[in-house]
């Protein structure tokens, strides 16, 4: 498969996985979704419950990602472990921080509107702080809106990755056995994650808890570029089921699911052009065409659209609950509509934000207006009260 194409497939899928956390979020957090469940409740009940489970095919993509990045071989491909974080955390953090300042105010706008559990309360400035540098959790702050835990995860996961790869090049080996011993490791770091930092929700607020599901993605970048392709894969699938064997998770089995399929779809062409799983969806690619170019560019937004669907489906649901009557269809549009200017949203803040090549200055400005925007949000309720 061509560079273009596995491109193509990778946003296709994160388009996929962003579709299904903004529905979730719809479907768990109302008042929408209580009125409508009526009409669909397995639905949005499923929804509800399982569709969260998506951000584990973001974690094995990230790993897959990453391993491409940083260590294609095995061995670090850059000189300076800083520069390469630095350069991630700014990258995050922009539309990051622009986010939660609109999160900061359609909330603000919200709790005059809606008196609901959904709805996040006056910030506080530690908990600006803390949100503004990814810290929320670590130091027991509330979060400013939903999935910031995962931004702050996805960094931890990087930075990890990025001061391994990097320590593995002090040792003096050949290149041969440092690219081994890196691997082995990567894979004692999976099966120590998902048996056991894994099973201790405590831990939740660290990357360990998540590297399992990273370090598949790396696993599934490597064993689909090796001439061993088939024991990579047959590694993969015993490193999962005895993870499951020991306690069966949910997220797990797709982890382990999505780390499989990424081998099949994104093994380099052989002789014959293709794999037989490659061409099946190409061909499935092809057929819902036009449908797979909007997949694919709503994959090339989802981290915009994952940061800030959740202001626009709160700002909707306060205004569909206080003006709409409690009829089942209408909620149901609404949270049709919420999801549609959620897409929206998150085009504007790619096209104007994401995508473009930020500064540690910039980076700082955003920090530093956040704190603002929420600081002047809780003087405003202190003068009003």
């Amino acid at each position: 498969m061509s560079s273009a194409k596995r491109n193509a497939s990778i946003d296709c899928i994160k388009g996929l996985a962003c579709m299904a956390i903004v529905w979730h979020h719809l479907a768990f957090y109302g008042p929408m979704s209580d009125v409508a469940k009526p009409l669909l409740p397995g639905t949005i009940e499923w929804l509800g419950d399982y569709a969260r489970m998506a951000v584990q095919i973001f974690l094995v993509l990230g790993g897959y990602l990453a391993a491409a990045s940083l260590a294609p071989q095995g061995l670090a491909r850059f000189d300076n472990a800083p520069q390469q974080v630095g350069k991630r955390f700014v990258r995050l953090v922009v539309p990051y921080a622009v986010a939660l300042i609109v999160a900061v105010l359609l909330s603000d706008l919200v709790r005059s509107l809606m008196d609901h559990p959904s709805v996040p309360g006056e910030p506080s400035i530690p908990q600006l702080i803390a949100n503004a540098f990814l810290i929320q959790d670590i130091v027991g702050e509330e979060a400013l809106s939903a999935g910031v835990w995962y931004v702050a995860i996805d960094f931890q996961l990087f930075v990890m990755a990025a001061c391994f790869f990097a320590a593995m090049r002090t040792f003096k080996l050949s290149d041969r056995v440092r690219a081994a011993i890196t691997k082995l490791l990567v894979i004692a770091g999976v099966c120590g994650s998902l048996l056991y930092a894994n099973r201790h929700a405590e831990w939740d607020m660290w990357g360990i808890y998540f590297f399992g599901a990273y370090g598949l993605g790396m696993l599934a970048f490597w064993g689909s570029r090796s001439t061993r392709w088939t024991a990579w894969f047959v590694l993969i699938g015993v490193v999962g089921c005895a993870a499951l064997w020991v306690d069966f998770r949910g997220r797990v089995a797709l982890a382990m699911t999505s780390a499989l399929l990424l081998m099949l779809l994104m093994r380099p062409a052989q002789a014959d052009g293709t794999t037989h799983a490659q061409r099946l969806f190409g061909r499935l690619l092809e057929s819902l065409d036009p449908l797979t170019s909007r997949l694919q560019t709503l994959g090339q937004m989802s981290y915009s659209v994952f940061l800030i669907h959740f202001s626009i489906c709160l700002l909707v649901n306060a205004v569909v609950s206080a003006w709409v009557p409690d009829i089942p269809a209408l909620h149901l549009l609404g949270m049709c509509l919420a999801f549609g200017l959620s897409l929206v949203a998150g085009r504007i803040l790619y096209l104007k934000v994401e995508r473009h090549v930020p500064t540690w200055l910039t980076a700082l400005r955003w920090q530093l207006s956040l704190i603002g925007a929420g600081g002047g949000v809780l003087l405003a309720g202190q003068f009003v009260s």
